[in-house]
């Protein structure tokens, strides 16, 4: 098993305490504020997270469509915004890190709902 964990880039959509509170537990998080690619396309901010070798997490349902033909992606966590509280979203990206290693996130879609 690997001993590399899990990091995640966030969707600018994503409620800044979900980064605050991910990186509280220790999980390594990039934001596009961060990265200096807010506003950027969805292109710019995967190639950004392959870069990085971080699980894309977005509310952006034409960033899946945008990416079903990308055979190297280091994992995509998606869920429909508003549909999980903050409080949801850290929970289940926590179990996520805890349960699976970054080769068993590659080219994973992970669509999490209520």
């Amino acid at each position: 098993m690997s001993s590399k964990r899990i990091g995640f880039y966030l969707d600018e959509n994503i409620d800044p305490v979900v980064a605050q509170s991910l990186r509280h537990y220790g999980i390594k998080i990039t934001t596009p504020v961060e990265s200096g690619l807010r506003s950027h396309g969805d292109r710019d901010q995967m190639v950004l997270a392959c870069q990085r070798q971080q699980v894309m997490v977005t509310t952006d349902a034409s960033l899946l469509r945008n990416t079903q033909n990308q055979s190297v992606h280091f994992g995509i966590v998606y869920y429909p915004q508003d549909e999980l509280k903050a409080s949801d979203m850290i929970r289940r990206l926590i179990h996520i890190y805890e349960a699976l290693t970054p080769e068993e996130m590659l080219g994973h879609v992970e669509i999490l709902r209520v």
